[in-house]
């Protein structure tokens, strides 16, 4: 029998970044654990990403290349072919594109990878020259927010939130989704700190707060407007801070005194006196700190509560200090140590190909003029996580579009391509990562070969290339060339390569006097404002009318996105698919506990099992999501409600800003 230990770093789109310990017993994976010597992991991993060996080695795992041979209206109907029949099909199909716009990648974070995500990828599309694909569909609107503020997406330390006397986690489920945060968290809380939570659902992180303040979806720009309201009226500003490092502040300072306890009170759906209390808590309380995610950007005024927010600490002076400050993305801190010529834009020599947003691929798909011929899906799943999911099937379903999907599972995209290419998964592949919850970079050594056919993302484009004759030398570099690309030379590769971790420098209290990414170093307050929601009593009343209820989709606690819904040991753990329901909504409805309901309106119909809870307030929804469409009750999940209008900045989807009706299936 043979043991041996191998580094890794979980890819999954989540702020932790793991770093991971891998053993292998006789070329099999037996256990996938933390690594305890990395400061950010601290030994732990979350439920799901523990189970790895039963998502790498489950039964249905693809492992062979596959050929549609039914129609896409039909049930689908698949035969395994060799990868030479794929590789060279395919080639030829995308040869005969003649407008090469008219091929689309569409991508995202199945990876979060500098090498299996675009590396080699990013190189194909521009050489080609093919459509590329606006990257909207999780953050956007937050980081066009904070850029917009701090000139990047740029926050203070995790590990110093173990400090803060107060912590807001703002919009964020964190021991689901933002597991080691909690842990600092939870350090705080034992030392004395006061845990509030804002969240229109009662999570299992508000459960473990001291206060849960459930605003209603779309209003957190005007919560933060009337806590500075109520800082300006008591004078608990950091004057100094302010007239040093903030523009733009008279404006805002306008603004803001719009805004009383009373006004918005009404707008959040919550009382006077947890605003008043909130800013008191906020402006006496030092350190404070901010944990900001990503559930409450995703409506219309997105980008702008997360300025709103961030201008907070600025107000306060909190991020004088380490353990104050605001945190919602680091990813700006790694920004100068990758190479931003990993994906070879030059390949491009002036091409300007059309940009597509990911998130209104439904409309791209029926709409666009010269229309899309040829979709190449990997790291993604857009058929059940894209938003009006009626129209993102209709689109797959076109007999004359060429689908090509790379997967692990048969997932509902995977359903609808006439290719499926086996992928590898993390634990049979090298990779980089970077994090944008910490700031170290991380590299995933290949811990097994890979399991039947799989091949690498970075192996399907180089053999696709070969196929379609480009013979530019940047398509025969393989991964650990790949790897030794990705950052700049201030990151020691031998040392990466050896340890499996590096921390970046960056300073411990990094806006402690100004210092901001924007052009003057100081943060920027003008233009930030309320946004309403497109759907709400407010906003649209007539359509509030008919749907009466806003409905959220938050993430299921034990999926990540759409991934692990297949690994059964943790859909057993989740459930089914359900929506929660506040009593009162559910007795005037004549609804009761368990029974299968409908989520309805103008786009669409979710049936799921209802569940009546205290997670859900008066007036709101809550749609576990995000299941397969084909493990719902008919066929469908959340985004059968939701629809593609985007937010303010970013270009960003609005899953959460979206009014139903529900009513016994």
């Amino acid at each position: 029998m043979t043991t041996r230990t191998v580094f890794g770093a979980c890819p999954h789109d989540c702020p932790d970044t793991c770093a991971m310990q891998i053993t292998v017993e006789n070329e099999r994976v037996i256990k996938v654990q933390g690594r305890a010597d990395h400061p950010n992991t601290h030994g732990a991993l979350c439920t799901k990403v523990s189970r790895y060996p039963e998502r790498t080695y489950h039964p249905e795992r693809l492992l062979h290349p596959m050929k549609r041979v039914s129609k896409k209206t039909e049930a689908p109907a698949f035969v395994q072919v060799s990868w030479a029949e794929a590789i060279a099909d395919i080639a030829a199909r995308l040869k005969a594109v003649k407008d090469p716009q008219c091929i689309q990648p569409y991508s995202y974070a199945g990876t979060m990878g500098l090498i299996q995500g675009e590396a080699m990828a990013g190189r194909l599309w521009n050489e080609l020259g093919a459509a590329r694909l606006d990257r909207t569909i999780c953050a956007s609107a937050g980081g066009a927010g904070l850029a917009a503020t701090y000139g990047h997406k740029l926050g203070m330390h995790t590990r110093h939130f173990a400090g803060a006397r107060l912590i807001i986690i703002w919009g964020s489920n964190s021991i689901a989704s933002n597991l080691h945060f909690w842990t600092y968290a939870n350090q705080a809380r034992r030392e004395g700190a006061k845990l509030v939570c804002i969240d229109p659902r009662k999570t299992e992180t508000a459960d473990k707060c001291h206060q849960h303040i459930a605003v209603l979806p779309g209003t957190d720009g005007a919560l933060a407007l009337g806590l500075m309201h109520e800082l300006i009226r008591h004078g608990w500003l950091d004057q100094d801070y302010i007239d040093k490092y903030v523009d733009g502040w008279e404006e805002l300072r306008g603004k803001a005194l719009d805004w009383p306890p009373e006004r918005v009170a009404e707008v959040c759906g919550v009382t006077p006196d947890e605003v008043r209390g909130l800013a008191r808590d906020y402006a006496t309380t030092t350190p404070a700190a901010i944990r900001m995610n990503y559930g409450l950007q995703r409506v219309r005024g997105g980008g702008n509560a997360v300025r709103l927010i961030a201008l907070l600490p600025c107000l306060t002076g909190a991020w004088r200090h380490p353990s104050g400050g605001v945190l919602l993305s680091a990813s700006g801190w790694n920004a100068p140590f990758k190479n931003p010529d990993l994906e070879r834009p030059d390949l491009l020599a002036g091409r300007n190909p059309r940009m597509v947003n990911m998130s209104t691929i439904g409309d791209a798909l029926l709409q666009a003029d010269p229309p899309i011929e040829a979709l190449i899906v990997y790291n993604s799943n857009p058929v059940a996580v894209a938003p009006e999911s009626p129209k993102v099937v209709k689109g797959f379903q076109r007999e004359d579009l060429l689908t090509v999907v790379l997967e692990h599972f048969m997932t509902d995209t995977a359903d609808l391509a006439d290719y499926v290419l086996p992928a590898t998964t993390q634990l049979e592949h090298l990779d980089v990562h970077t994090s944008y919850g910490h700031t170290d970079v991380l590299m995933n050594q290949p811990a097994i070969e890979p399991l039947g056919e799989a091949k690498t993302n970075t192996q399907i484009f180089r053999e696709l290339a070969a196929a379609m004759g480009l013979t530019d030398p940047c398509f025969a570099e393989t991964d650990e060339q790949l790897a030794d690309q990705a950052f700049t030379p201030d990151i020691d590769m031998a040392m990466l390569r050896e340890r499996g971790w590096q921390p970046l420098p960056i300073p411990e209290a990094p806006f402690a006097e100004g210092g901001f990414r924007t052009p003057n170093g100081r943060a920027q307050a003008a233009g930030a404002d309320y946004v309403p929601n497109y759907e709400s009593a407010q906003s649209s009343p007539e359509l509030a009318a008919r749907y009466p209820l806003a409905m959220i989709s938050p993430p299921a606690r034990n999926f990540l996105n759409s991934s692990f819904v297949n690994v059964k040991s943790l859909r057993d753990i989740e459930g089914e698919p359900i929506i929660e329901m506040h009593v009162g909504d559910a007795v005037e409805r004549g609804l009761v506990d368990g029974a299968l309901v409908a989520a309805f309106n103008d786009r669409g119909r979710y049936v799921a099992k209802l569940k009546v809870s205290t997670r859900a307030r008066p007036g709101v929804v809550n749609g576990l999501g995000v299941w397969w469409r084909k493990l719902g009750v008919q066929g469908s999940n959340v985004n059968e409600v939701t629809h593609q209008r985007l937010t303010d900045m970013g270009n960003a989807p609005t899953f959460y800003d979206c009014l139903v009706q529900v009513e016994a299936a």
